[in-house]
């Protein structure tokens, strides 16, 4: 090992030094400066000791030559020997090095400070906030969301961990959120797997976390970490929800947050919508309005008065609400047998604008028995479904649609994604088949005999970005209809996209559904972060088991075109042992924001529903 030189010791010790940043960097131009201030002075009254006798000496000369450094314009006033000029020079011509040097200094620590301030690294201070952790497309619709839920708060804040610039997340938010009214949002920079970064969220004082699954190759990893980083916290823990895109992920996910975490499971929820909507058309529309703060919202409800009622009995005792099911010892029942009776501690579960609205009725509303129609549903029978592309959840789209038909029926998967191949032996009702096609050629769907199928399922191709992927949907949507005009075929469309910008493009395709599965994700994530008791109940209402939401013709209920109040849809549906909840008016399907879709009407308002018109009830099949 070579000896370390004294030139190399002195070497390194000032590059550390030099290193502790802008104050290392003044404190050596002072100690220059001062050299320098140092040396003039005594070479001026050793060289010059008239001119050093003309100043008082050494305390005068010292302030003198302090002048010349910091003001190199007083040299040219200067007067005296050679020596003495060319001494005030020297000071002022390294003055001007100095104070330069100076200046830069302080613009470039100044300018890093408030890049640093600008990155967004100090603490939040707030109380009662919510914390979102992650960046993905869904923060969008999360944040709209919690903006119009708290639109009558003050004080209300959100605050954003992500590792993206503060600056590029607040233009972000501006565009894409809009004015955000009393909410505040607060934007910081860091990584929310690192239990340091977490600590600028002030997570002790919070009022829940989201941890949002980013956008990329196995995001589940990023949150499942995350989730780990949170448990490792030391401190007070809030509500946390969590969004797992792989259903193979849960256990692990389970197992990093522990038993303060909520999941969501994002494969499960879309493909169980998707299904669905496929069966249903308008059942996406309907879920969405009770997912988002804007339409009717789902509130428990505990009212002594219902109690020794039976649940039958108590869905018209609500003026402005609409009951749905029950809360019994901590477990949801939807639309549970009308005869069963409610207990002085059972919640009901009711849909309404506000929970200021929701008061029970000054009397029960009469139906109208003369407009009433006694009609049984019919039971299902096997069914074909196609399906064209493919992506990673089409698997669990299959399994979850062989929950819901009858046995016998078939499905079909037409598409040219490597992937898509059979594999299923322990499906129950449905056979598979798979065929090659471009599903976005003419040609390749005229080839498949589309009006053998009572339904079409049309998945985003996640071999392309979302972006393409949705213009190849668009395609495909827009060939369908065509055809269907053209060759006087019907079966229903469902299609699946991912921005919700698209929906207004694919309005024109006219399909009877649009899915957009990161918006659900993502308006299940703000319920949740709002009250997680609702888990259960949107968890009940995308199982297969139990009962669900169906549009069904309004002529299965009342007289077509007959005047009725809502008491008398509700009585109808009840009859049949289901639980009418709203309706969709045919011609208003292409309308935003709501496509038609009326829930929890006024029971004294007089509705007219048509030929084309849809009620709509949770039942089981």
């Amino acid at each position: 090992m070579s000896r370390v030189t004294v030139s190399e010791r002195v070497r390194y010790w000032f590059d550390t030094t030099m290193s502790r940043g802008t104050v290392a960097l003044i404190g050596w131009l002072c100690l220059i400066s001062l050299g320098l201030i140092l040396l003039v002075t005594l070479l001026s009254l050793w060289l010059t000791p008239t001119e050093a006798a003309k100043h008082d000496g050494f305390a005068g000369m010292l302030w003198a030559t302090l002048m010349r450094t910091l003001s190199p314009g007083k040299v040219a006033s200067d007067t005296g020997s050679a020596p003495f000029v060319a001494l005030m020079f020297a000071a002022s011509l390294g003055g001007i090095f100095i104070v330069s040097a100076l200046v830069g200094v302080l613009a470039n620590g100044l300018k890093d400070k408030f890049e640093q301030l600008r990155k967004g690294r100090s603490r939040v201070i707030e109380t009662g906030h919510i914390v979102i952790l992650g960046w993905s497309d869904q923060v969008f619709t999360i944040i709209t969301e919690l903006v119009q839920a708290h639109a009558s708060e003050r004080g209300s804040v959100i605050s954003v961990l992500a590792d993206r610039d503060k600056l590029a997340m607040d233009d972000d938010l501006r565009q894409y959120v809009g004015e955000t009214g009393r909410t505040k949002l607060v934007c910081r920079t860091g990584r929310p797997t690192e239990p340091t970064d977490l600590d600028l969220m002030n997570l002790d004082s919070a009022r829940s976390v989201v941890v949002l699954s980013p956008q990329g190759d196995d995001p589940d990893a990023h949150v499942i970490k995350t989730l780990l980083a949170l448990a490792k916290r030391d401190g007070d823990h809030p509500p946390v929800v969590a969004a797992i895109a792989s259903t193979a992920n849960m256990a692990a996910a389970r197992l990093a947050g522990g038993p303060d975490v909520h999941l969501v499971d994002s494969d499960d929820t879309a493909s169980r919508l998707i299904v669905q909507s496929s069966r249903q058309s308008g059942t996406s529309v309907v879920c969405m309005d009770l997912l988002n703060f804007s339409g009717g919202e789902i509130y428990l409800r505990s009212d002594a008065d219902l109690a020794g009622l039976t649940y039958g009995e108590a869905l018209p005792a609500y003026q402005t609400a609409t009951v749905i099911g029950l809360r019994r010892d901590g477990r949801i029942m939807l639309n549970p047998p009308m005869d069963t009776v409610i207990a002085a501690a059972d919640e009901a579960v009711v849909i309404a604008q506000d929970d200021s609205m929701i008061h029970l009725a000054d009397a029960m509303p009469q139906a109208q028995e003369e407009s009433i129609v006694s009609a049984e549903p019919g039971r299902p029978g096997p069914e074909r479904t196609l399906i064209l592309n493919w992506n990673g959840r089409g698997r669990h789209i299959i399994q979850c649609l062989d929950g819901y038909v009858a046995p016998g029926s078939v499905l079909d998967i037409a598409s040219d994604h490597p992937d898509a191949v059979t594999g299923f032996e322990d499906l129950v009702n449905l056979t598979v088949n798979v065929k090659g096609c471009d599903t976005t050629d003419r040609y390749a769907l005229e080839s498949l005999g589309l009006g053998v199928y009572q339904h079409v399922v049309v998945l985003s191709d996640d071999r392309y970005p979302t972006g393409h992927a949705d213009t190849r949907t668009l395609m495909t949507l827009l060939q369908l209809r065509d055809m269907q005009t053209s060759l006087g075929e019907r079966y229903s469309i469902v299609s699946e996209m991912h921005d919700e910008n698209n929906r207004a493009l694919a309005e024109v395709t006219r399909a009877d559904d649009i899915v957009i599965s990161d918006t659900v994700i993502g308006l299940l994530l703000a319920q949740l972060t709002e009250n997680r008791h609702l888990a259960e109940v949107f968890g009940y209402l995308f199982d297969s088991r139990g009962s669900e939401i169906y549009p069904r013709p309004a002529g299965e209920y009342i007289r077509a075109g007959a005047p009725v109040g809502f008491a008398s849809v509700i009585e109808s549906a009840r009859r049949r042992g289901e639980t009418a909840i709203g309706y969709r008016l045919a011609d208003r399907v292409n309308e935003a924001p709501h496509f038609g879709v009326v829930l929890n009407p006024d029971k004294s308002r007089t509705l007219r529903l048509g030929p084309g018109d849809s009620v709509i009830v949770l039942a089981e099949r």
